[in-house]
């Protein structure tokens, strides 16, 4: 099997107006696999059907396999040939069976697509075009077929057979051998489909659905983590009961399995009825996984459950629709979480993914439309832009509508597209039918790149005031002019002496590219709050001061306005000490001051606003980044808030100690509360601090205390910080997803040896890049360390050139989702731009780069 796709110079490109529908249909497949994991055989049935009049041949998709034997009714297949990767079989009439052999080697495929090995398990992974590297097949999303799946493997080394779909029958066989069949009654297309075979045990559970159907669950991992499992199991009966209440979708097989493997390219993946996952997101206990993590392994649980319907049971008709799927699902598995602990710490910390990823993305060379027009490799196409923007605007659309009519139009597109492959006009469509709006102008959030910036100005009038909205959507690759965006934006005027509102909060839609309100009869200056929620995915520009902000941080009703208003405060300060050198941190100091000394407010959003804002998000905010003048800017407003409020951070420090480990809302702000006052106490220079970041260390009784103590510990320099490492290391040797914490805590440090230190890294035993977390945890951690990689001798962005150039050759996918922090050197000064520029046309000029690597390569040099 071929490890890697090599790139041309004139590679093809596949665009969205090119669609056309296929040619064959295939309603039946049934697979026989004979499992081993040098010389997998697999032998296909399809009953195809031509769709149409035309007397074109069957194309069935392949990547790197041989055809062993071709049949057509039973007899040996006539004239059909190999173009390029895909078999060709010339046939006459309107139906017929086709039976193709192929043998595959898992072992060997380190791309870890299509069926591999991974730690003795067989698994695989199909989206986007992975099952064409298992059999031939028209692997294309809007080719939807039943399934029929036999799997006969060594009993000893693979007694566990799953497939998708519910288990019909299994037995034993001479040799030591076994069988079991499958059979999904739903049809789907071959990105859906699912096996694994190993040696697995199962935390079994059950759910009743809302019409009394019993449901047998189970997730399946190796003997030694089962204990692991408990988390997950329960965040899947919640996402099971969730669904069924708010969107009244109920699970529809008589099984629902989860598997967890080591080696996997994404998350997790939501095939019928198998899914797929990351072993980081479905393995927890305390002493190992974080809050985060914990957080994490639910919202991901979730998200790939409610794809059964959003994604599986309506799937998407051809790739460039893949946010129909994506973004409408991150939008759910969103709400999910909200409605599990506190909605506006879950707003905060999704606003805050959103700036970090997909913000960048959209003004930088990859930048792209929630709905692209052409790509080369559509896993390139799995980015911020189709999920998270995706999720925004499918959030604007139910704002706009309201909730019951939202609710509605899900109904509607659920009933009408159930079975069907659909686009994403085809759920826009849905919105207003049900809803009664016209969406047509709002449809431009999908076909246009970039993040609209909004400047807001406020003025006072004696007693009325005038808000002057003006909307601007920059240019970006391919679309150099924009027309106006459909912008939601809820808003509210506050007394500027008393606190109170004046009036309600109003949604108003800036439509145009200007619009003006006017506030009559205010009785006091008003201060202006706005995108409250953050409901539109856009920059907003206010003519707000410093005052002002410092008002809302500590008076306005909507939580996530109150959290933004300090933000913009603090982002502020820092830019403008980042580029003179000095800024006055008053305001700040008491803003901050005012927050932790607010009993009303709970100690998880009490520590998201009092964290400054990211040296990336400061960078992102100036003309030209300058990364050393950031990092300074930023340490010395920490300096200062330690110093000036250093009661308030032993109090706050002090007042969150926990006896023991509960996943609670409560106790889980607690811990996130005492690491961000822990951050501040050492950033004072207090004598005692690193004593205190090793006591917790030493002392903790959970992953989320122990490694924000490592952190702490890590960005400093006293002997402590090795004797931390040393004995983390120690104690966690040997269990891969801790060991991934250890290396990543590493490769963000913010000292001044960073990159050396991540260049040793690179030779540690436990190092490798054949693991794509592993990869992620330290190369792909390290090129988001905006102080160490953006070094100005330039050896950071060579190690991760390096790097990438080598995964490249091992998993082309993992290695191309790791450019893009290159790609942003037009953001930077001559010098690191011109480093950065010679790294890329090195990767594009190395021999065998795969298309994956030179799609994203090459396009960060335009």
């Amino acid at each position: 099997m071929a490890d890697a796709q090599i790139a041309t110079q004139a590679p093809k490109i596949t665009r969205r107006e090119d669609y056309r529908e296929p040619d064959w249909r295939v309603p039946e497949i049934a697979l026989d696999f004979a499992l081993d994991p040098a010389a997998t055989r697999v032998r296909a049935t399809l009953q195809v059907e031509r769709a149409g009049t035309h007397d074109r041949p069957l194309r069935l998709n392949g990547d790197g396999l041989t055809a062993l034997a071709v049949r057509v009714d039973g007899a040996e297949a006539q004239g059909w040939r190999m173009d390029g990767a895909d078999l060709v079989v010339p046939l006459t009439g309107v139906a017929h069976v086709v039976e193709t052999e192929v043998e595959i080697a898992p072992e060997r495929n380190t791309q870890l697509q299509g069926l591999y090995a991974s730690g003795g398990i067989l698994c695989t992974q199909c989206e986007a075009e992975g099952f064409r590297r298992i059999t031939f097949f028209p692997d294309r999303p809007d080719v939807l077929s039943r399934y029929k799946v036999k799997l006969t493997a060594d009993k000893t080394r693979f007694p566990v057979l799953l497939a998708n779909g519910d288990p019909i029958a299994q037995g034993d066989l001479e040799g030591g051998r076994h069988w079991a069949e499958w059979h999904d009654p739903f049809p789907k297309p071959s990105y859906l489909f699912a096996l694994v075979a190993g040696d697995l045990v199962a935390n079994r559970g059950t759910f009743v659905t809302l019409s009394g159907r019993e449901v047998q669950l189970g997730i399946w991992v190796r003997s030694p983590d089962l204990a692991k499992t408990d988390h997950a199991l329960h965040a899947l009966k919640l996402s099971m009961a969730w669904d069924e209440k708010v969107y009244g979708r109920e699970y529809d097989l008589d099984v629902f399995n989860i598997v967890a493997v080591d080696d996997f390219n994404f998350g997790a993946m939501e095939n019928k009825g198998l899914n797929v996952f990351n072993s980081r997101y479905i393995l927890a206990d305390p002493d190992t996984a974080t809050d985060y993590d914990y957080d994490a392994i639910a919202a991901v649980v979730a998200h790939e459950y409610f794809h059964n319907w959003s994604g599986n049971r309506v799937t998407c008709r051809d790739w460039f629709q893949l946010s129909l799927k994506e973004g409408f699902t991150v939008f759910r598995d969103q709400s999910f979480s909200a409605d599990q602990g506190s909605a506006a710490v879950k707003r905060i910390e999704d606003v805050r993914g959103l700036r970090a990823s997909q913000f960048p993305e959209d003004s930088g060379p990859l930048a792209h439309p929630v709905r692209p027009d052409e790509y080369i490799e559509i896993s390139n196409f799995y980015t911020a832009t189709i999920y998270n923007k995706g999720a925004e605007v499918i959030r604007m659309m139910a704002t706009i509508l309201g909730p019951d009519k939202f609710r509605a139009a899900t109904d509607l597109y659920f009933d009408r597209f159930d079975g069907t492959a659909a686009t994403c006009e085809d759920f826009v469509q849905c919105m207003e039918q049900a809803g009664g709006v016209d969406l047509t102008r709002f449809r431009r959030w999908y076909s246009q790149a970039g993040t609209p910036r909004v400047s807001a100005t406020l003025a006072q009038e004696g007693g009325r005031a005038r808000l002057k909205l003006r909307q601007l959507v920059p240019p970006t690759p391919g679309q150099p002019s924009k027309e106006p965006m459909v912008v939601p934006l809820r808003l509210k005027l506050f007394g500027a002496n008393s606190g109170a509102p004046l009036g309600d909060e109003q949604l108003i839609l800036l439509e145009d590219d200007s619009r003006e309100l006017l506030f009559d009869n205010l009785s006091e200056p008003p201060a202006l709050s706005i995108n409250r929620g953050f409901s539109a995915p856009i920059i907003v520009e206010t003519n707000r001061t410093a005052q002002d902000l410092a008002f809302l941080s500590a008076h306005d009703d909507d939580p996530f306005a109150r959290y933004e208003a300090m933000q913009q405060l603090m982002l502020d300060t820092l830019v403008a000490s980042a580029a003179n050198g000095g800024a006055d941190h008053g305001a700040v100091i008491e803003a901050v001051r005012n927050t932790l000394g607010d009993s009303r407010l709970d100690r998880a959003f009490v520590a998201e606003a009092v964290l400054l804002p990211s040296d990336s998000f400061i960078g992102d905010q100036m003309a030209v980044v300058e990364p050393e003048a950031i990092f300074r800017a930023r340490e010395a407003l920490r300096n200062e808030l330690g110093k000036t409020l250093a009661g308030e951070w032993r109090a706050a420090y002090d007042g969150s100690r926990a006896n023991r480990f509960e996943y609670s809302p409560a106790a889980k702000g607690a811990r996130r509360l005492r690491t961000v006052a822990l951050g501040y106490i050492a950033a004072s220079g207090a004598a005692d601090a690193d004593r205190l970041a090793f006591d917790q260390f030493a002392d903790a009784d959970n992953m989320t205390d122990r490694q924000g103590a490592l952190t702490t510990l890590v960005n400093g320099s006293s002997p402590l910080r090795d004797e931390a490492i040393d004995t983390f290391y120690r104690r966690y040797q040997g269990n891969g997803l801790v060991l991934d914490k250890w290396f990543q805590t590493q490769a963000l440090s913010t000292r001044d040896d960073t990159a050396e230190m991540v260049e040793r890294l690179v030779a540690h035993p436990d190092f490798t890049l054949s693991n794509p977390n592993r990869a992620r945890s330290l190369v792909g951690a390290f090129s988001v360390n905006q102080r160490a990689f953006h070094d100005v001798s330039g050896r950071g962005y060579r190690f991760v050139a390096d790097q990438l150039i080598a995964l490249d050759k091992l998993n082309p996918q993992t290695a191309a989702k790791l450019i893009p922090p290159l790609g942003r050197w037009k953001r930077f000064d001559e010098g690191r731009a011109a480093k950065m520029r010679a790294e890329l046309e090195r990767i594009v000029a190395t021999p065998g780069l795969s298309k994956d690597m030179f799609e994203q390569a090459s396009k960060s040099l335009d």
